[in-house]
């Protein structure tokens, strides 16, 4: 250990702190008797909530001073690595779900906590020694200062130091850190051979770019790593976000006999996974910082391919509104709309054509409520004012009719009653699929320079959803493309239009026999 060496010093500073904090929060009662102990000892080696709870409340301890209890996937991964002596296993959570400090902290020292000991030697794997020795540096922390822990349960340090990549108990406990691709063969303690192994964020960007070494590393993983085990077994736990379908994690996922849970940070309902830690609020707020595809990847395990379609966009300077000679208005109300972060967006935008160029002028696209998305429709009324002709269309599919005719047309009339009244027009054409209509018919305008996006609307998050949609576009539609469906969409309108108008049939703002004025 090089004492010079500014950043073994910086972890030993933040080291240093961490043990401040432990022993700060977890004093005990002096004046607590025996049988209250006993009783609490027998709770915590069933109740593994109740265990984190007690003996860590300074890592579930919230800014306001309550304590974030386990998430539901939390307990039930603690009593499957519990109840399972030979578990292989892949925890494929989302950033931010604590998968480090349950897996790598909490569930390995409650396994020590039972009146049968569940186990003698921990390896724990990071991308390089040092991020392991980090990882294992908040194992020695709680085993040598976490004053509850020591009284129920005994003095454990016993020498080692995590700088140096191993310690252990006085009861036997061997614990060493490991970095990708190091050799792990002859790891043992006395006699004991690993038995609780864990990989934890082994995959990172640069890695996964290289199938090569992603085969290496996983090769390693299954052969070297794997092969530590003694003859007994033990649980070897990998832990991460699928951050590419190319990456170590997806191989071992992909082996026979491991078993998979997946967390992301919405569930199927589109509900917080962990409410009590991730409100809504704070997953929009990542959301809408971090853009589709990097939210995707880091918080839903859904790593997207670029596009293959669009490449570019281009953004511009639109005419004057008054130069138009008229603008539309096209939305697409997304009635199949899902919140957990992979179903359909609601999308409006203002679309126009000034001398062979398109223009896509202002607009909204998001999840959001209906009421929201009418109102969407008066901020664009607002907007162009009476500059020029502006005509309103939505997607009424076969599929989506009643569900036009029975929320939106009593949405509207509402909102006509105190804001004026507009006409909509639904578009009832048979569309072909979403991606031949969105490469046909826009791709050869944005290739030519001729879908022009707003430069003033650069910024704007409802633009930046668009383009970013766009860019993501692919054959296997595997991302939204509400957005460019709907751009499509409002193209298509203003073509048809252009057409009556060189055939002297100029019709405005009506659909064969279902047209709504509101």
């Amino acid at each position: 250990m090089n004492p010079n060496n500014p950043a073994l010093r910086r972890s030993l500073e933040i080291w240093n702190k961490h043990i401040e904090d432990v022993e700060r929060f977890t004093t005990v009662d002096e004046s607590e008797s025996k049988q209250e102990q006993m009783d609490r000892i027998r709770r915590a080696r069933k109740d593994y909530a109740f265990f984190v709870e007690y003996y860590f409340p300074h890592w579930c301890t919230g800014k306001d001073g309550k304590i974030i209890p386990s998430a539901r996937f939390h307990i039930e991964a603690a009593n499957k690595i519990k109840e399972n002596k030979n578990l292989r296993a892949v925890f494929k959570w989302a950033r931010g779900h604590a998968k480090s400090t349950h897996i790598g902290v909490f569930i390995p020292m409650w396994m020590m906590a039972q009146e049968e000991r569940e186990i003698n030697v921990m390896v724990l794997v990071g991308k390089s020694q040092d991020s392991a020795n980090t990882l294992l540096s908040d194992v020695q922390a709680e085993l040598q200062y976490n004053g509850r822990f020591i009284n129920d349960f005994g003095e454990q340090y016993n020498a080692g130091h995590w700088v140096f990549g191993e310690f252990v108990t006085k009861s036997g406990v061997a614990f060493f850190a490991r970095g990708r691709g190091q050799s792990p063969r002859g790891l043992r303690y006395r006699d004991k051979r690993p038995d609780y192994i864990v990989i934890d964020d082994l995959d990172d960007d640069e890695l996964c770019l290289s199938k090569e070494r992603v085969d290496k590393l996983t090769k390693w993983v299954k052969e070297a790593l794997f092969g530590s085990f003694g003859a007994a077994g033990g649980r070897f736990i990998m832990v991460g976000n699928l951050i590419s379908k190319q990456s170590v994690l997806a191989n071992i996922e992909a082996s026979e006999g491991m078993f998979v849970t997946q967390v992301n940070v919405r569930d199927k309902h589109g509900k917080p996974s962990w409410p009590e830690l991730w409100t809504e609020q704070r997953i929009r707020d990542k959301e809408e910082f971090m853009g589709f595809a990097s939210f995707q990847k880091e918080y839903m395990n859904n790593p997207i391919t670029e596009g293959t379609v669009f490449s570019e966009m281009t953004y511009g300077k639109v005419p004057p509104l008054e130069k138009f000679r008229f603008l539309i208005g096209y939305g697409d109300p997304a009635p199949s709309n899902a919140k957990d972060g992979k179903g359909s967006y609601k999308s409006l935008f203002l679309v126009g054509c000034f001398e062979g160029t398109y223009y896509v002028i202002k607009g909204f696209i998001n999840h959001t409520t209906n009421a929201d998305f009418v109102n969407w429709y008066y901020a664009l009324r607002d907007y162009v004012g009476d500059k020029t002709q502006l005509y309103y269309y939505i997607e009424n599919n076969t599929l989506q009719n009643p569900f036009y005719e029975q929320v939106f047309v009593p949405l509207f009339v509402k909102e006509a009653h105190t804001k004026g009244f507009i006409g909509i027009t639904p578009d009832e054409r048979k569309k072909p699929d979403k991606f031949s209509r969105i490469e046909g018919n826009l791709e050869p305008l944005n290739r030519l320079g001729k879908l022009v996006f707003n430069e003033k609307e650069k910024e704007n998050p409802n633009m930046k959803r668009l383009v970013e949609q766009f860019l993501l576009v692919n054959p296997q539609m595997k991302s939204p493309a509400d957005g460019p469906d709907c751009i499509e969409g409002g193209i298509w309108i203003i073509n048809q239009k252009m057409v009556s108008v060189a055939e002297g049939a100029f019709s405005f703002g009506t659909s064969r026999n279902n047209s709504h004025k509101f």
